[in-house]
Formats: structure tokens, C-alpha cells, sequence
């Protein structure tokens, strides 16, 4: 029932302020605002080479990290690729908000995901990222501070940042009036993890959301070749020694780890060498393919 069903993509552009007209050139078309929602990636590129939102889980390998998901499409398509990592790295569990049943994870992290797009300041080169660690979850954004320090959620005076396209998002549903965000995100996660969030408001913005051990997901005991094979082609995509491949599947006998793993790899060729010319160096590593 939303006017914008009523009208071509041209006019519903317009309407939503994401066209305009170049008062140097005189040439016509979608403004930033425009291309950041709607855009191709490549078209995005062209216009903010930077442009990128980082979604990492750091919880077992703390120097580099155990999942990543690099980020360059519109902000539309960002907020459901954030959702996406969300839902597949924490839990959620059984609620009921009156008589109907709701997620609570989906809840909080529908409101970090579009603050992080939204309130980004977009001439800053410095990435958004949301990194899943062991007893948080942490956001940081590029900021253009109207205050420094910690928010305090029951007294703050929200400040509109990229207003159309916080306009935007409003009028497809995925966030509500301004402010609303911080309030949501408390009420939440208290009944998430009985713990209550911090913003910090400095020229890099951040929000941290303590979680509880029950909260990230088991991983599963990969006993099954087809499962440690899954496992060493994604370890792999750095590349990795012998020695390396055979601490982190936490096999004893290297012989099996070659016979078994990696030569069955580098015959399929999803594994190759980093020295091929030489495949007994010392210097040897594998990668994924």
C-alpha cells in the first residue's frame, strides 16, 4: 500500500530525493545517496573506491580471524548480508512479546546493522566492521562526533546523520524513527543476555554489546574426512605449512595428514602449492585453489 508501489523507478527516485541535478555540469542523475542504496557494486566503487563493510568472528583464531565477509554491495543488500552473518554465528532462543513470538537476536541486530550503514560518515576512508569476539560484539563506524564519551540511553538528544537515506530505510521498513535504535538495542538485550550495551561516541563510533557463552553457537567435532577437508580448504585460504594444517585439525601422525588430506586436495585441485617446483621444501605452503 506504500505510494512508491504507485509509481516507475524514475519517479519513485525523485520522490525519494536520491536525484538531482548538477548545478556545474547541468547533468542529471542519482546523487550519492542514490548510488549507495541502489547502486551495482561497480557503480559504488566508482564513485567512493573505499567503499566496503567488514562482518568478522574472532573468537578461536584472535590474531587473524575464524570468519570474514568483505562488504561492498548497496546498503540495501549490506543490511541483509549483515543479518546473514548475525543469524549463522549467534543463537537465538524463544520469546514471547505478548502473544506473538518474536527473535530477540533479530531484534537487536537489525538495529546495529542499519546504524551501521546509515550513520556512517561517507567521506571518511575508515570501514564499518562488526566483529563477533568472545564475550562481545563490537561495532565501529567513521563519526563526525556532535559530543564525546559514553551515551547514556535513557538521556540523549539523537542527531540526524545522511538523513535520506535514513529516510529511506524508514520507508522500507527496517528501521523506525529517529533514535529509536539505541532504545530498542537496550530493551533487548537485556532480556538477551541480561547485560546492557555502551555507545561511544568519538570521531570512530562504537557500540559493544557483552554476550554470554550460550549465545555463540557450539561448533560441531568434525571427525569425518569430508568435514576436516571442508575445514583445511577454508584454513587454507591464507597459506598454511604442514606443520600449521596438522595443529589446527589436531592430527598426531603428519603421514596421515598428508596421505589423507592433502594429496587427496592438490588431486582435486582445490589445494595447490606455494613452491610447486620444489614440493618437499622446508619452505612449503598450501593454499586454497
Amino acid at each position: 500500500t506504500h505510494l512508491w508501489d504507485t509509481l516507475n523507478d524514475l519517479d519513485l527516485i525523485k520522490s525519494a530525493n536520491l536525484y538531482g541535478k548538477d548545478p556545474n555540469t547541468g547533468q542529471e542523475g542519482l546523487n550519492l545517496a542514490g548510488i549507495l542504496l541502489l547502486g551495482s557494486e561497480q557503480l559504488i566503487t566508482s564513485a567512493l573506491p573505499y567503499y566496503k563493510t567488514d562482518a568478522i568472528v574472532r573468537i578461536k583464531d584472535l590474531d587473524r580471524y575464524d570468519d570474514r565477509d568483505v562488504i561492498r554491495v548497496n546498503l540495501i543488500d549490506s543490511f541483509y548480508r549483515l543479518m546473514a552473518f548475525v543469524e549463522k554465528h549467534l543463537n537465538d532462543f524463544f520469546y514471547l512479546e505478548g502473544a506473538q513470538r518474536i527473535s530477540i537476536r533479530n531484534k537487536i541486530f537489525r538495529e546495529v546493522s542499519s546504524n551501521l550503514l546509515i550513520h556512517r560518515e561517507f567521506s571518511n576512508a575508515f570501514p564499518p566492521k562488526l566483529i563477533i569476539e568472545v564475550d562481545f560484539v563490537r561495532t565501529e563506524n567513521a563519526n563526525r562526533p556532535h559530543g564525546f564519551g559514553e551515551i547514556n540511553a535513557d538521556n540523549f538528544s539523537p542527531y540526524p546523520k545522511n538523513p535520506v537515506i535514513s529516510k529511506f530505510f524508514r520507508e522500507i521498513g527496517l528501521v523506525d524513527e529517529l533514535g529509536s535504535g539505541i532504545k530498542n538495542i537496550n530493551k533487548y538485550l537485556k532480556i538477551y543476555t541480561g547485560s546492557s550495551p555502551k555507545f561511544i561516541e568519538e570521531n570512530v563510533f562504537k557500540l559493544i554489546i557483552p554476550i554470554t557463552e550460550r549465545v555463540i553457537p557450539q561448533q560441531k567435532k568434525s571427525d569425518t574426512p569430508t568435514d576436516k577437508m571442508q575445514l583445511l580448504i577454508d584454513f587454507c585460504r591464507t597459506p598454511r605449512s604442514r606443520n600449521e594444517m596438522q595443529k589446527f585439525l589436531d592430527i598426531k601422525d603428519k603421514n596421515h595428514l598428508l596421505y589423507k588430506y592433502i594429496q587427496p586436495l592438490i588431486q582435486s585441485g582445490q589445494l595447490r602449492l606455494t613452491i610447486p617446483d620444489k614440493p618437499n621444501s622446508k619452505n612449503q605452503k598450501y593454499f586454497t585453489a
